[in-house]
């Protein structure tokens, strides 16, 4: 039963590589279905985000790992020899260990950001309505979410406000300094939005925009913050008034043009924008930061800002290695103890046949008027007989046989070896 997983992420491949391997909420569902009647692939989840496509298998004894490759290579319509350069592949283990540093944040672009957990959560959920969770995987991930919380109220891997909406806004600080005087601009109303939204608020900008596709959930909130909703088609409108833009939506073509931005950049005089497009795959053309007066971000960029507000994180970063360590070794147990299921089963089954054809015998001679007592008797008597006799006759040939070794192992296993005197 080889656990198996493969995958890309900010460590392994570039914006460009990773915004092609994107899975749209919609598709997620159906792609595992897909995925799931592949030769070999018993059970599968999916966890895709701005920053990470993975996929976790429990596959057959034949099933092949070629064969995952395959599947993603084809539903992104990408060549397999192309793709392959930018992926890892973690094996049993090691796929618990990556499982169980992702949930806390340990593995993210941004140490211990919590969007990470509700991102796995719902890659959980999606696997479960689609059917392709097993009694594996699903332990697996309920696993995860454990040790996670374990993780994060056991050490200090949450404690300080360390995020991509942090690195924004604290780049966007340091071109305008103080915010209160600025409009921001926010397009999409996802978390990441919603935590941008509340840092620029902390800092003092008090003019806010937010664009995004539903317009009732733009208006939830920029209400909190005190600003105004608008629909992405007027966008092109709003533009010239916002001094800081922050992008991040699951659109699947940009949403910003390099024309738009140029008639705005007219209109305000070339006064700069400060851009960030957390998305992807990307909200704002590229070509967008060819422009001059334009400062455009993308999350690869925000590294360096990250990187300054972690260092208060890496001791419980280590702490929290040595918590996952002794977690996966537990899982390795449990998931060693399936080995004896079907013994253990087969073993209960014939002991409960035993069971039932001498109570039944019982019950019949208490029908035909026997004592009570003498039944009782014959009852004990015959099932502690039925229950020993396979065991007793083993022991007896192990030892005419000179197995010493099963006799200790029997010692174990019928639990007599702590009565010797």
């Amino acid at each position: 039963m080889p656990l198996f997983t493969l995958g890309l992420s900010h460590k392994s491949a570039p914006l460009e590589v990773r915004e092609r391997l994107v899975f749209d909420e919609a598709q997620v569902s159906h792609a595992l279905e897909g995925l799931k009647t592949r030769p070999g692939v018993r059970e599968a989840a999916l966890i895709s985000t701005c920053n990470r496509t993975e996929i976790y298998t429990v596959l057959a004894d034949h099933g092949s790992p070629n064969t995952v490759l395959q599947w993603l290579a084809e539903s992104h319509a990408v060549d397999p020899a192309w793709l392959r350069p930018y992926l890892y592949m973690h094996q049993d283990a090691d796929m618990v260990r990556h499982l169980l540093r992702v949930a806390p944040g340990l593995d993210s672009l941004v140490l211990g950001e919590p969007q990470i957990g509700g991102q796995t959560k719902a890659a959980y959920n999606d696997a479960m309505n689609a059917g392709t969770l097993g009694q594996v995987l699903d332990r697996l991930f309920q696993h995860a979410f454990a040790v996670s919380k374990q993780v994060r109220t056991e050490t200090g891997i949450g404690s300080n406000p360390v995020s991509v909406a942090f690195a924004a806004v604290t780049l966007a600080r340091q071109i305008f300094g103080d915010l209160s005087g600025y409009t921001g601009l926010l397009i999409g109303a996802g978390e990441t939005i919603e935590l941008t939204a509340r840092h620029l608020h902390d800092q003092g900008m008090r003019r806010f925009i937010v664009a995004n596709r539903s317009r009732e959930r733009a208006r939830d909130l920029a209400d909190r913050y005190g600003g105004q909703a608008i629909e992405l088609s007027s966008l092109p409108d709003y533009l010239e008034q916002t001094d800081v833009v922050v992008a991040s939506t699951a659109a699947q073509l940009p949403i910003l043009g390099k024309g738009s931005v140029e008639r705005a950049l007219k209109r305000r005089k070339h006064r700069p924008i400060f851009m960030v497009d957390i998305a992807v795959p990307r909200d704002i053309e590229p070509e967008v930061g060819d422009l001059d007066d334009i400062y455009l971000y993308t999350v690869d960029d925000l590294q360096e800002v990250i990187q300054e507000n972690l260092r208060s994180r890496q001791d419980a970063a280590q702490q929290a290695e040595e918590i996952i360590n002794l977690q996966v070794e537990r899982f390795q147990e449990w998931l060693r103890s399936l080995d004896s299921v079907p013994v253990i089963r087969r073993y209960r089954d014939q002991g409960a046949a035993h069971r039932d054809e001498v109570l039944a015998r019982a019950r019949r001679r208490l029908a035909r008027g026997e004592d009570p007592e003498a039944v009782m008797e014959y009852l004990a008597h015959t099932l502690t007989n039925r229950l020993l006799h396979q065991p007793t006759v083993r022991l007896r040939e192990a030892s005419e046989n000179g197995r010493t070794d099963l006799l200790e192992q029997a010692q174990f296993l019928l639990g007599t070896d702590d009565e010797q005197s």
